[in-house]
């Protein structure tokens, strides 16, 4: 059994209503990071662009992709976001950003093990995002879903 909200933008032709989304929430979301390192310092402006990296990432593999589970657009964008990061292990990223303000922006240069933790909040963020949307902003149960067209449930004895 699977339910729309979960699976697809919806039968309605809702993939362009997410594509959408999904395109003014990428610049936004590159304004939020640039006006955080701009207003904030530290760990602050470390933590949270990390967090707000991965969200970009969710934001664009819903952009690309809309019909994408808001788990599976969190779980690729986690797995990129961490495949950049141990990537910086090799050095590669160091050297590329050495000579591209965009490569240290993208890559970053140096590993930093809490950077994992704070891409995992940021994939959270994108998928309870894209769920949401997905649900019309409404958070839902799955127990207060309507049954599927069809389908026969047995009304519950009350003692």
């Amino acid at each position: 059994m699977t339910f729309p909200s979960r699976t697809s933008a919806g039968a309605d032709g809702g993939t362009s209503r997410i594509r959408l989304s999904a395109a003014v929430a990428a610049p936004a979301i590159v304004g939020a990071g640039l006006g955080l390192r701009a207003v904030a310092a530290g760990d602050v402006a470390t933590y949270g662009g990390d967090a707000l990296y991965t969200l970009l990432i969710v934001a664009l593999v819903v952009l690309v992709a809309p019909r994408v589970t808001a788990w599976k657009a969190g779980a690729l964008a986690l797995a990129v976001s961490w495949g950049v990061e141990f990537l910086q292990l090799s050095g590669v990223p160091a050297e590329l950003s050495r000579h591209s303000v965009a490569a240290r922006l993208i890559l970053g240069s140096t590993f930093d093990a809490p950077d994992l933790f704070w891409y995992a909040v940021g994939a959270l963020a994108g998928w309870l995002g894209v769920a949401s949307r997905r649900a019309g902003g409404r958070w839902t149960s799955l127990s207060a879903r309507k049954a599927p067209a069809g389908s026969r449930t047995r009304p519950r004895k009350v003692p």
